[in-house]
């Protein structure tokens, strides 16, 4: 990434809000980091500037002081540290360890670092993810010479039998962004050693007292030199260069190129720790797939119904296949043999058991049918027990969740009225009970069987009757207009439904509110006040049974800011809360995160942004 010379296009500094915004995310992204680790990479009182590239990457550093952290994408979502950061703190993320020199020597002529040249600990590697960033150190060296992202998981990894691919390797020890500061802070010694700079042409000598040499290029050498030996690097002269790390040289040159890969190789053989390991992942990934195709079966057989499709892969999942999981079991597709929502539902389509196709424009899968003759469905026996619906995100990864404070619950229901109460009188239903959709649709479905409404010519439309026609259009068709005689089937559910009274029910524990009508969502919004500042206000926590004054008080520790709480003018029991700063984005993934407010029910509208 850094492999060619740097310019950046703009240089700024960082207001207070961004710094304390860029501290937060920090010790997000690495959580082995202290408080202490932060203010030694981020002093509270320090000016912080970002250098904005060309290619959209940020670099943050401190003012007149070295570049400590880059992101990958200038959206605060891939941040790593630079080599000066991991040398100030060389335990801020967990590292690699080469099998010796030779590897360096690739590492930091910018090649990716590969299994085979990674020395593995007694005790094994430590359960990773692929994306992970992670840093490159050499033996006896806590000083870091490399960091990146891991290419793959520590469980695919073991299943490669380590090879392949282990870290593209982002910035090295002597690229040009080591180059914004070359110099100023290298490890010296027997471990890291602070080496101050002034201004050249003020100064002869470095503040280290035993560095030899009358200039400070004398002594910036001779450190850079013991630094190299201390990292086990070797040197690689200018005229060497293309040709050692290159490959393009000499037929002896390629012959020691050769002799030193040939060095990398591991046995073949895996031990027997390792392979019980495998074994272990094999066994668990089996297990998970057995628990979702039980559960795919189970939801077929009792909630799937062939008038509620084509159903998308994500109501599927978090309405059919989660509700019928056993009690007290988490269900992760990520920790499947198939990894997504998406393969899992194409190899039920290949197995024939139903028929799928995915949504080009949407990009998800759709149900389409269930083929109810296949023998895996006909073997089946469903268990009979009580559903429940579950308001859980589809390809939702164990280690990326966070525990909510309590389950919320939120479900659309609907109640019977003038218009469809014949209906549900001549099937039996109670008129004063409330349905969830498909339980309501069901009613209709089951008058149309009671009455033989189907078309027989033609299966997918239903014929109307008087009821069912006054049920669905009486009200709603102009004077002069016939009224329509038949309906598709796939539009009578929601037709049925629009007629009927519109409720929600929200529960978090114990506590259950009934309100009529749709559920409103919680508005979060960013604008700008006067001397530039911003303010972020929310409103409409009330209907998801959260408490504005407690919610108030919990931002202000979190964000480390002023909150205030005021009622809403001219609507009663309702009130908003007003955060000082621009937290829009933190904020809204504090509600899915902590009080577990699904993100459908969020609207954000950020007004600083033009």
């Amino acid at each position: 990434m850094f492999k060619k010379p740097i310019e950046a296009k703009a240089l700024q500094r960082l207001s207070g809000a961004d710094r304390k915004k860029l501290r937060r995310t920090t010790k997000e992204r690495f959580p082995l980091a202290s408080d202490a680790d932060i203010d030694a990479l981020l002093p509270l009182k320090a000016e912080i500037t970002v250098a904005k590239l060309p290619n959209r990457v940020h670099i943050y550093g401190v003012e007149g002081g070295l570049p400590v952290l880059f992101d990958v994408d200038g959206r605060d979502n891939d941040i790593f540290p630079t080599v000066y950061a991991l040398w100030i703190v060389p335990e801020l993320l967990p590292a690699f360890v080469l099998k010796g020199g030779e590897v360096s020597r690739f590492v930091i002529g910018g090649a990716d670092l590969m299994f085979p040249g990674i020395s593995i600990p007694s005790e094994g590697f430590p359960s990773f993810l692929a994306g992970q960033p992670w840093a490159v150190k050499v033996p006896g060296n806590a000083a870091p010479i490399a960091v990146g992202t891991t290419m793959m998981s520590s469980a695919d990894a073991l299943k490669a039998g380590l090879r392949g691919k282990a870290l593209r390797v982002l910035h090295y020890y002597r690229d040009f962004l080591w180059e914004l500061a070359e110099g100023r802070y290298i490890p010296n010694g027997g471990f890291l050693e602070d080496i101050v700079i002034e201004d050249p042409a003020l100064c002869t000598t470095s503040h280290t007292s035993d560095a030899p040499g009358d200039t400070i290029n004398d002594a910036l050498d001779t450190v850079i030199d013991k630094n190299e030996q201390l990292l086990d690097i070797p040197i690689v002269h200018a005229e060497e260069d293309a040709d050692s790390l290159h490959g393009d040289s000499k037929n002896d040159d390629l012959g020691v190129m050769a002799a030193d890969m040939a060095k990398l190789n591991v046995p073949v053989s895996v031990s027997a720790e390792e392979q019980n390991e495998v074994r272990g992942h094999l066994a668990q990934s089996n297990e998970i797939d057995a628990l979702l195709d039980k559960c795919l079966l189970q939801a077929l057989h009792t909630t799937v119904k062939d008038k509620d499709l084509p159903l998308s892969g994500s109501i599927l999942w978090s309405n059919h296949v989660l509700a019928c999981r056993p009690a007290g079991i988490t269900l992760d597709i990520k920790r499947s043999s198939h990894k997504k929502l998406s393969k899992w539902l194409q190899s039920k389509c290949s197995a024939g058991l139903i028929s799928a196709k995915e949504d080009k424009h949407k990009k998800e899968i759709i149900l389409l049918s269930v083929n109810r003759a296949h023998p895996e469905y006909i073997s089946f026996k469903p268990e009979k027990r009580v559903t429940e619906f579950v308001d859980q995100k589809p390809d939702t990864s164990a280690a990326d969740a966070h525990q909510t404070r309590s389950q919320l619950e939120v479900v659309e229901i609907y109640k019977s009225n003038a218009h469809v109460n014949l209906i549900f009188t001549s099937v039996g239903s109670d008129t004063g009970k409330y349905y969830t959709g498909p339980e309501a649709t069901d009613v209709v479905f089951r008058y149309i069987e009671k009455e033989n409404l189907t078309n027989p010519m033609n299966k997918a439309v239903v014929v109307l009757d008087a009821t069912l026609c006054d049920a669905l259009f009486k009200g709603t068709i102009k004077k002069g207009v016939m009224y329509p005689t038949e309906i598709q089937k796939k539009d009578l559910g929601a037709t049925f439904l629009n007629r009927m009274q519109a409720f929600h029910r929200v529960s978090r524990d114990s506590e259950v509110a009934v309100r009529k009508g749709s559920i409103r969502p919680i508005q979060i919004m960013t604008e700008r006040r006067q001397g530039n500042k911003k303010v972020t206000r929310v409103s409409g926590v009330e209907y998801f049974l959260m408490d504005a004054e407690s919610l108030a008080s919990e931002l202000q520790k979190k964000f480390a800011c002023s909150t205030s709480v005021s009622e809403l003018p001219g609507k009663k029991g309702q009130y908003e809360v007003v955060v000082q700063g621009g937290v829009i984005d933190d904020l809204a993934k504090h509600l899915v995160d902590y009080y577990g407010v699904p993100k459908r029910y969020i609207e954000v509208l950020d007004k600083t942004r033009k």
